[in-house]
């Protein structure tokens, strides 16, 4: 009995067992590849499901078995690698299979629709049309001209047809014949031109020889480069060298904002076969490149995290640029580390992995100075731009101005004054993160999160940053009445406002998710700033994530002390990333740039650091110190969640968890909790957490497995939603 082991896409971490359909044949059932969609009964519902394998027999008696209805492709469409790897992410991140293999599909194919093979309609001879001798039909002449046109090209598109004036009816009287057929023309495989890249100075010669060296078999590499030490241009030329060889090259960024610049330094240097696949295309878009990758005719592919489960013919080079980027890991659903798969993917392809940044993360600098990967130090800006200058600016005492001190304005006109640009860093958007009533206290809180209402004065609105809520700004306060009401803090409009009273004379950008909503508006203001004129950038986190603005003089980090007491343990691994990210957007011209970070505390010891270390020192500093407390990357660390309207509920299954999972976890796992999430009520939901922490990966994937295995076998009472995050990255 031949049985049909599927993956069907919904909560269940469990393949189902399936006969084929009635009317299927044992020689197409006996060529049926893992990764076939077949449309099965599921309940009161028909889904589509995931073809795994064709089993001898099932672990369930015959009778009980379903049939499936029909098998939707007799051909696999994403690779078997690429379905090797999902089945490895549903077992590393214990997740439902076939929500896993959903991500190897575009959106259409997840939702039952027909392949449609890439080409142009076009028409063949059939071969009884071949036999026919030259010049044959002759009473029939305009179906005379089409088969001898046949006969010449073997095939030609409809459209060129009807150009010569052959309309579709002679083709189809050819076809009722027996004589023409039919048929889809391939696009061509597009070979991109590549321009010269720029000459390399002696660490990139050293990093491309390096990497370049191991194409054709599985390595993984760090390219640690300091800000503006030309990473970029060693991409450009490790993938001209991948397509010289005739594969093809997956690059991922962290950001869609970043996808124009990234799109546009490409194409200036490689003309043709590039797509870019983010989640800001439409459904149609996503398809089309979508099946220019796996069938090669793209060349180079450029995408964010969902990018890394697409489908590619002839991989050779997977590049993960800012993989400490935290956009890599999927936060909700199926949370998984596209950085992590990436080097996985390159084991199971047998092909180059390259990852990139100027502040690595932990993990990744471990694993290179452990010799898991290879790594490539660029400690030199490329051509003569050089490092800026740091200082701190002591705030204490100092009259602000939007958060700005004098010593800053100053500094800023001065810039200004010598034509060059200016980038402010302030990681909060709106006006201010506190509405409160100046007589009784009163504070505007989110009435579905334990957070605070952020006012947002331009669209006079309260919105919450965590569930998006909002309500339209009041004008008196819903306890006393009073129309005393105060903004507290400070955010990005409440600067700009500051910023162009003074400095009117010159343009300010805000550059934050609420003025950047416009599909083209990165770009746009990417090409403006560009063009070198003098101006002020303000922006959030959105502003450092590899943009090169050559023209920026002066960074300044509005208010440094956000960042400095973290509850994480990450808390200064990240703020040494973002500082020093920012920090490296000035002076990428011909001048030395400056940085100042505002601050109440410049004897702190990160704020220290910042000045007298560079990254790679104090990276090795914070990996001595988590080499002390066991924590990642030395230790593994596992997090359940529980999300439920009643917060005892959830904190009663991860109890009941604990209990039950305890005496079978391996030796030297130890469980934390379960305790209230640091936010513990987000969107109307409670939300508590049990910690896992582990020695090493074996023990953290064994305990994922057991953990998980114990909870889908326990009651689930009051609605209580839980999941589990393998390598967590955010712990609130």
């Amino acid at each position: 009995m031949s049985v049909l082991r599927l993956a069907i896409p919904s909560p269940l971490r469990s393949l189902f067992d399936y006969l084929p359909p009635e009317h299927l044949a044992q020689d197409q059932l006996g060529q049926l590849q893992p990764g076939c969609r077949v449309l099965v009964p599921f309940g009161r519902r028909q889904v589509q499901g995931y073809l795994i394998e064709v089993a001898a027999d099932s672990e369930l008696p015959r009778e009980s078995l379903r049939r499936a209805i029909t098998i939707l492709d007799h051909q696999a469409l994403p690779a078997t690698s690429l379905v090797q790897l999902c089945l490895w992410a549903v077992d590393y991140y214990q997740h439902s299979p076939g929500e896993v293999l959903s991500n190897a599909f575009p959106q259409g194919l997840r939702e039952g629709q027909p392949h449609q093979p890439p080409g142009t309609a076009g028409w063949a001879l059939s071969q009884r049309g071949k036999g026919l001798p030259e010049g044959a039909l002759k009473r029939s002449p305009r179906q005379a001209q089409a088969l001898a046109l046949l006969q010449t090209f073997t095939a030609l598109p409809a459209s060129e047809l009807k150009a010569r004036g052959l309309s579709p009816g002679i083709l189809r009287s050819l076809e009722n014949r027996g004589l023409a057929e039919r048929c889809v023309l391939q696009p061509p495989r597009e070979t991109p031109l590549c321009q010269p890249g720029l000459a390399l100075n002696p660490d990139q010669a050293a990093a491309f020889a390096g990497i370049a060296d191991s194409f054709g078999r599985f390595s993984c590499h760090l390219l640690e480069g300091v800000t503006g030490s030309g990473k970029t241009e060693v991409y450009l030329q490790l993938i001209a060298r991948c397509l010289e060889r005739g594969d093809q090259a997956l690059v991922l960024i962290p950001e869609i904002g970043l996808t124009p610049q990234t799109l546009a330094r490409f194409q200036a240097r490689f003309q043709g076969g590039i797509v870019v696949m983010h989640s800001g295309l439409s459904a149609t878009e996503r398809y089309r490149a979508w099946e220019a990758a796996r069938t090669g005719s793209a060349a180079i592919v450029i995408g964010t995290r969902s990018a890394i489960f697409s489908s590619l013919q002839r991989p050779g080079l997977i590049i993960v640029d800012e993989e400490h980027d935290a956009s890599f890991k999927q936060q909700d659903g199926f949370r998984y580390s596209a950085r992590d798969v990436a080097v996985k993917r390159g084991q199971l392809e047998n092909c180059t992995v390259l990852l990139g940044s100027a502040t690595p993360a932990l993990e990744s600098l471990h694993n290179a100075l452990q010799g898991k990967y290879r790594h490539h130090p660029l400690p030199l800006r490329a051509g003569s731009s050089r490092l800026p200058v740091i200082s701190a600016l002591d705030v204490r005492k100092q009259a602000l101005q939007g958060g700005l001190s004098a010593a800053l304005l100053t500094a800023i006109g001065n810039t200004l004054e010598n034509g060059r640009q200016v980038l402010l860093f302030l990681n909060r958007r709106g006006y201010a993160p506190t509405l409160q009533c100046h007589d009784c206290g009163w504070i505007a809180q989110c009435r579905a999160c334990d957070a605070r209402m952020t006012v947002h004065r331009r669209s006079r609105r309260l919105r919450c940053h965590h569930c998006s809520a909002g309500e339209r700004l009041p004008q008196r306060c819903q306890n006393c009445h009073s129309e005393r009401l105060l903004t507290n803090g400070l955010g990005t409009e409440q600067t700009e406002e500051v910023l162009c009273r003074q400095f009117n004379r010159w343009p300010v950008h805000r550059v934050d998710s609420d003025s950047m909503q416009n599909r083209s508006a990165m770009q746009d203001l990417v090409n403006e700033v560009n063009g070198g004129e003098p101006c002020i950038l303000l922006g959030t986190q959105m502003l450092t994530k590899g943009h090169h603005f050559p023209a920026v003089n002066l960074v300044a980090i509005i208010d440094a002390d956000a960042m400095l007491f973290s509850a994480d343990f990450r808390g200064e691994e990240r703020m040494a990333q973002l500082l020093t990210q920012v920090a490296g957007r000035a002076g990428r011209g011909d001048e030395t740039g400056t940085v100042l970070l505002q601050t109440h505390y410049p004897d702190h010891p990160i704020v220290q650091a910042m000045l007298a270390e560079t990254y790679a020192e104090q990276a090795r500093r914070m990996l001595s110190e988590r080499q002390q407390t066991g924590l990642p990357p030395w230790g593994r660390l596992l997090l359940l969640r529980s999300d439920c309207a009643d917060a005892a509920a959830g904190e009663s299954f991860l109890s009941q968890l604990r209990r039950q999972a305890q005496a079978t976890l391996p030796a030297g796992c130890r469980m934390i909790g379960p305790l209230p999430s640091p936010l513990q009520r987000r969107a109307g939901k409670f939300r508590s957490q049990l910690l896992v922490t582990a020695a090493d990966s074996r023990s953290a994937q064994t305990a994922a497995r057991m953990l998980v295995a114990v909870a889908v076998q326990l009651p689930v009472r009051g609605g209580v939603n839980w999941s589990i995050d393998v390598d967590p990255l955010d712990l609130g």
